[in-house]
């Protein structure tokens, strides 16, 4: 087996630590520490955070969408093929070095829907999008992190505390959808999600495409 080659490194903000991007002949992985992020070989549950949200959001004419996190793309990706032609989808990706991959070395995965008009990326934290205005958004599809805490920056874990959700129910629009992906179930946030007024779902849904393998954890809340 080919060994794994170290194209580039990334600090998170506020000592959130190291983002290593790898690449392994044609198979890219980010790695936190010893922690694996994301691997371009596992992209179905990725995926699913776009096609689910949209499955409860009755086909709305003229949806905006805010992902956070662009990690390798697939989310984005998903929602794109997905979405009308007018929708508006804003990426927020808070590591520069990160819109910087999907350009340069990840730009075969990437395959260019980051020009797609549609799209608008913002280099910064989500938090302050999703509080900034009540019935901004049909949805927000939230990959920041491992799963519902801030693994990768500790101030993530204001996104999943009720505090939290409750501002992302306001800045849902009525019968909008909150997805948060995560690599494991949580009882704990399942609670939160449903006391913050949200309808709640969790689907565990397949890795890779296929239905082979380990399974994630994907929570939909909508909004009533």
């Amino acid at each position: 087996m080919k060994p794994w080659i170290h194209l580039d490194s990334a600090q998170m903000p506020d000592g959130g630590g190291e983002l290593r991007l790898m690449r392994r002949d044609t198979e890219f992985s980010i790695m936190a520490g010893a922690i694996e992020l994301m691997n371009s070989r596992l992209s179905g549950s990725e995926e699913a955070l776009a096609t689910l949200a949209w499955d409860r959001l009755a086909g709305r004419a003229a949806p905006r969408v805010l992902i956070g996190g662009l990690g390798m793309g697939f989310t984005l990706r998903a929602a794109l093929a997905v979405l009308p032609a007018d929708a508006r989808v804003t990426v927020a990706e808070l590591v520069p070095e990160v819109i910087a991959w999907a350009r340069g070395p990840l730009a075969e995965v990437f395959k260019g829907c980051l020009d797609d008009p549609r799209v608008s990326l913002h280099t910064g934290d989500v938090g302050p999008l999703i509080a900034q205005t009540p019935a901004a958004w049909d949805a927000i599809l939230l990959d920041v992190d491992n799963g519902p805490e801030g693994l990768t920056r500790r101030a993530n874990d204001a996104l999943y505390d009720l505090t939290g959700l409750a501002r992302a129910r306001t800045s849902l629009t009525p019968g909008g959808v909150l997805a948060v992906w995560s690599s494991a179930p949580d009882e704990g946030f399942t609670r939160r999600l449903r006391r913050s007024g949200l309808t709640t779902e969790v689907v565990r849904v397949p890795a890779r495409k296929g239905g082979r393998g380990a399974r994630h954890v994907i929570w939909l809340g909508v909004r009533g």
